[in-house]
Formats: structure tokens, C-alpha cells, sequence
């Protein structure tokens, strides 16, 4: 007799195909039958109404932390996620050593949170992979962040990589995807992943591809150098052969309305040439990022004593005011600063909530004082900890890329500040509610192969990612005609509707509605092959 049967629902198994009537069997947390009139259970779900399919694969996830501070982590499994993907934009926890441990909690605050007593016990991916699989909610692959490997080698000078120094990064990335990572993430718009070169890039990117995994980069623009930006990324995969994933694949402000198909036509001719190209996207148009990612590049160098004494000297303030709101800084990818666009998330210093909510334009003229005095003020009152949302998307662009062959669902949810975004609480029902039902720019069954059986092909799984006999069983039942995220702007953290169970390696962690206590996650490893699983 099975541990679990659910019976009367519509199998969207995550190949794109169309529905199907089928019971599914689940013992020993892998599905064991996938039939009709299959035998009774120990438990028995009556799905009538509703859509079984894989559970969602979150590709860009900002929970690097809070997956093991606040192991509950509702937020994501909520969405029907079971697995996601951490280690993203080029920083974070492993591999690291003390000086960059304490560098890089500092830096990405306004992602992470700095949670109170917690463990940094672990020094390499291994030891980080160890620790997510003493329990956590979900599944966790994780990415090498190349920013990270630069810090620990290189520091935050903005030089070139010597010929030792490559070398040692490269020691280092090998020994990460030997622990199980499944490819490198960087973040070149942040300190210090933004000082690599093209060609450091491709040396590193080389390591990836031997170890069978993909790169994932932040490029350096989303915005007026944007297409320049992502070909640079298409030449790195050219000259490295690895595969390349674009993340939170974007067309973001004023110059680029209207251009996504340009991305698009790209990437097609990426793909004609043979390159191995996916993206993935959150359906908002909101971006969200720390406050500091904003500042010229060249105001971070050195690290974040420097950009805060750079910040207190009056004649500095005045040229990086003026590149942001004269020139256009790269900061803000190239664009003219548009201060009614910057709405503060959270901040780390509890005396600056009352600036949570509220853009830097309204701040000002509430205070009386100009906007770009306001966003130094509050760089420094909250040590470059805070998190802004930025509004500076187009909906036809997201439209336009989301319908595209490569693309993959990807929150790049930061899950904690006062008002974070709602991508966080509602990114998968939104795809599911909105852009399915609602507008009918994907079909339920495309839209659950997007995010579902597709990401799982780019991670190289060989059992999980489809509803298939012998494939562990990561689940989700959801009401194709009441699914829809509830998280909105000035109330974010409020859970979908319409997904009534989530199982994660046949156990529920949402069960009638209702979050569980049970923490059967485990860490996704890169393995020899190349492929990954959690043994």
C-alpha cells in the first residue's frame, strides 16, 4: 500500500504536453505509479477540480540565508517552489573565508538580512550544501559566485586579474564544482564582480563547462547598454563553450520600451549558431535591488569604507549627483536618475522605517531637501544596508520575453526588509493567475513546462522536474481557475490562493492550504556526469 494517492486530478506532467486523467501513487517519497484505478493508500487526496503538476523550479532565489534562519521559508513553498536556485548576481557564502565573510555579509544586507546568532560554520560549498541538508523547506541547488572567488583573490581593486591570481580562482571554482555546485553566477554591476574582464569571464567559464555546468551572469546593463550588455555575455559562451543562462532576463527603462523582441532575435541567433541558451524572469515590472547597486561603479572601489567616506565628502557628492542626474550613471545602467522610481524596501537601521514605502522623490519633498542629498543621508544612516524596488519595467517587454522557447520562471526574491518585493510571496501564481487565465499570453500547460520540466533540464536533473514514474516526488496541486497571488505592493507578504498542497520529496509542506512543520528539503549536488541530484 502507497504512503499517498491522489486521485481525480488533471496530470500536467511538465513536458508541455496537454492534461491527462491519472492517479498518482507516492511512496517512499518518489512517485511509484502514474495510472488509472491504481490500489487505496495509507492517505488519500480527492484532487477533483484541480492540476497536479512537478513542483516549480525557482532559477534565480535570493534565500541563501533565510532558507536556514527562518527554515519555515512559507514564502517560496506557499508558491508550489521545491526547488530553487541560490548563489546568485555573483555574491554570496561559499567558498569564503573570514575577511570576505565579513565583507560580503555587509554588502548584501539588504538581500539576506543579518540574521541574530547565526552559524557561518562552513568555509566551502560542500560545507554549505552540508548544512542546507540538516533541514530545510525546499530543495536548494547552488551557483559559485564569481564576485565572491574575486573578493577572496583579487580584493575590490578595479584592475585585471594577474596571471597568479586567475589561477587561484580558477583552483578555487574547481574545487566548488567538485563539492556539487552546479554552474557560476556573477553580478557585474556589483563591487568587485563588476572589474572582470570579458576575457576573465571566459577563463572561468571555461572550468564551468568541463564540470558540465552553466554560467549565470548579472550582466553589466539592463538598461541603455543593455543588448551591448548581453552580448557580451553571448561572446563569453562563444569563446568558453559553456552553457549560459540569463537571468532575470530583462529590457528595463525608458530606452528600451518596446525592445524586447530585440533580445529575443538575439537570442535566436545565439541558439542558430549552437550556443546553449535559457532565461528566466519574474512577471513584474518592478525591479528590486540594495539602494548602494545604484551609486557610479567607480564610487565602490576599494570596498565599503571607501564608498562611504566617498559619500560624506561634499565635492564627491556633487560629481556623483551630477553623473546620476545629468549623465546618466552605470549605476542605473546607463539612464538618467529618475528619483519617483526608487521606492525603499527595507533598511537595516530601525530608525530609517519611516522611509520604508515611500520613493526618494517623496522623501525629499517632504523634507524640503534635494533627492540626491536624501539617497547619500540614507547611504550612510543605514551603512549601504538598505533595498529599493525600481520601477522602470515595461509590460509588452516582459510579455515578449516570457513567451520565448528559453525561458524559465525566477523570482530573485529578497525575502526580507519592511516592504519587500511581492515577486517574493507571489511570483509562480502570478505567472499561473495572470499571464495564463487572466491574459492568455501562455497556455496552463506551456506556462507549467516553463516552470517546471525546462529548468529542470538546464540544471541536468535526472529525477525531479516531471510527474513520471520513479522521479521524486515534488508536487503541486493547484485550481487552474482560483490561482492567483494576493502579495501586493504595500502588503507583500501574504500567501497565493489557490494551491492547496506542496509536496516536497512526497512529504506536504502545504497540506490543505496550510503550512506544515516538516523540513524535507535537500541540497541538489553537481555530479561527477555532470548531471545533479541530492545523493
Amino acid at each position: 500500500m502507497a504512503e499517498l494517492l491522489i486521485t481525480g486530478a488533471t496530470v500536467l506532467d511538465g513536458t508541455g504536453a496537454p492534461g491527462f486523467a491519472a492517479d498518482v501513487a507516492v511512496e517512499g517519497g518518489r512517485i511509484v505509479a502514474v495510472s488509472n484505478d491504481l490500489p487505496a493508500a495509507r492517505r488519500t487526496i480527492d484532487a477533483t477540480g484541480l492540476v497536479l503538476s512537478p513542483g516549480f523550479i525557482d532559477m534565480h532565489a535570493h534565500s541563501d540565508l533565510q532558507i536556514l534562519a527562518t527554515p519555515d521559508h512559507t514564502a517560496k513553498v506557499s508558491q508550489g517552489v521545491t526547488l530553487e536556485v541560490l548563489g546568485q548576481d555573483g555574491l554570496s557564502f561559499a567558498p569564503i573565508d573570514d575577511p570576505t565573510r565579513a565583507a560580503i555579509r555587509r554588502q548584501i544586507a539588504g538581500w539576506n538580512g543579518e540574521p541574530d546568532d547565526f552559524d557561518f560554520s562552513w568555509s566551502t560549498v560542500a560545507g554549505y550544501l552540508d548544512r542546507l541538508d540538516q533541514g530545510i523547506a525546499c530543495n536548494a541547488a547552488y551557483l559559485v559566485p564569481q564576485g565572491t572567488l574575486r573578493m577572496m583573490v583579487v580584493g575590490t581593486e578595479n584592475r585585471p586579474a594577474t596571471p597568479a591570481e586567475l589561477a587561484r580562482m580558477i583552483e578555487l571554482l574547481t574545487h566548488a564544482l567538485r563539492d556539487g555546485a552546479v554552474g557560476m553566477s556573477s553580478g557585474l554591476t556589483y563591487t568587485p564582480g563588476m572589474f572582470a574582464t570579458t576575457d576573465e569571464l571566459v577563463e572561468l567559464c571555461r572550468v564551468v563547462a568541463q564540470y558540465g555546468g552553466y554560467y549565470s551572469p548579472h550582466q553589466r546593463s539592463y538598461g541603455r547598454g543593455a543588448l551591448d550588455a548581453y552580448g557580451e555575455m553571448v561572446e563569453v559562451a562563444h569563446r568558453s563553450g559553456c552553457a549560459l543562462h540569463l537571468t532575470h532576463a530583462v529590457m528595463n527603462f525608458g530606452p528600451n520600451q518596446g525592445r524586447g523582441a530585440d533580445l529575443v532575435a538575439m537570442i535566436d541567433k545565439a541558439l542558430g549558431d549552437g550556443l546553449d541558451v535559457t532565461t528566466d524572469t519574474y512577471p513584474y515590472l518592478p525591479g528590486a535591488t540594495t539602494l548602494a547597486a545604484i551609486l557610479p561603479s567607480w564610487t565602490a572601489e576599494g570596498g565599503a569604507d571607501a564608498q562611504l567616506d566617498r559619500l560624506r565628502d561634499p565635492t564627491t557628492r556633487s560629481r556623483i549627483a551630477h553623473e546620476m542626474e545629468q549623465v546618466g550613471s552605470d549605476g542605473c545602467h546607463g539612464c538618467v536618475i529618475e528619483w519617483n522610481t526608487i521606492e525603499i524596501g527595507g533598511v537595516r537601521n530601525p530608525a530609517l522605517a519611516d522611509a520604508v514605502g515611500r520613493t526618494v522623490a517623496e522623501l525629499a519633498a517632504t523634507r524640503g531637501t534635494p533627492a540626491a542629498d536624501v539617497f547619500f543621508d540614507l547611504l550612510l544612516a543605514d551603512d549601504l544596508g538598505t533595498s529599493i524596488l525600481q520601477h522602470v519595467g515595461h509590460e509588452e517587454n516582459v510579455r515578449t520575453i516570457m513567451q520565448h522557447s528559453s525561458h524559465t520562471g525566477g523570482s530573485d526574491a529578497i525575502l526580507v526588509g519592511g516592504k519587500p518585493h511581492p515577486r517574493s510571496w507571489g511570483t509562480f501564481p502570478r505567472y499561473l493567475g495572470r499571464y495564463v487565465r487572466e491574459l492568455g499570453v501562455l497556455e496552463l500547460a506551456d506556462c507549467v513546462h516553463h516552470l517546471t520540466g525546462r529548468p529542470a533540464r538546464r540544471l541536468r536533473l535526472t529525477d525531479r522536474g516531471l510527474v513520471r514514474e520513479g522521479y521524486h516526488a515534488d508536487l503541486v496541486l493547484f485550481d487552474p481557475e482560483a490561482v492567483r497571488d494576493t502579495a501586493t505592493f504595500d502588503n507583500p507578504r501574504q500567501q497565493a490562493e489557490g494551491i492547496p498542497y506542496v509536496f516536497v520529496n512526497g512529504v506536504p509542506v502545504i497540506d490543505d492550504g496550510h503550512r506544515t512543520d516538516a523540513l524535507p528539503g535537500r541540497a541538489i549536488r553537481r555530479t561527477d556526469s555532470g548531471s545533479a541530484t541530492d545523493v
